[in-house]
């Protein structure tokens, strides 16, 4: 027969002082706990639930599990393809005749003339 094992972490009712609006749903464990019943920890984690682990009732951790986390690492990346083919597009765009004499423009004008530009580009908005 399979031992049922026992949850190393608890809950804390949502909205308490030294617990942030973002973690109500993990679980808090202080560290001390955390750290005597790790092998608990890890299997809840295991199990898919977030641990926060928490000194002098202010959460310094979270444990989550691989996929969480490759998950999140993954999200996280920037998809450096579609940079690029933004960045080409934009080049592009400065390649043309009309483009250069644009850049050419801005950089023959005297710090006024930027400045009245800028106002009119602000207030057309």
């Amino acid at each position: 027969m399979k031992q049922k094992t026992r949850s190393a972490v608890h809950k804390r009712k949502p909205g308490r002082a030294d617990q942030p609006s973002h973690f109500t749903a993990a679980s808090y464990l202080p560290a001390t706990r955390a750290k005597n019943q790790f092998a608990a920890v890890l299997e809840d984690v295991m199990q898919g639930r977030e641990v926060v682990i928490t000194k002098h009732n202010s959460p310094k951790a979270v444990v989550i599990s691989l996929e969480r986390f490759n998950a999140l690492a993954k999200a996280s990346s920037p998809d450096l393809s579609a940079l690029s083919a933004e960045f080409d597009v934009r080049l592009a765009r400065m390649q043309t005749a009309k483009g250069r004499a644009a850049m050419q423009a801005a950089f023959d004008a005297s710090p006024e003339e930027l400045g009245r530009a800028a106002l009119k580009h602000f207030r057309s908005r």
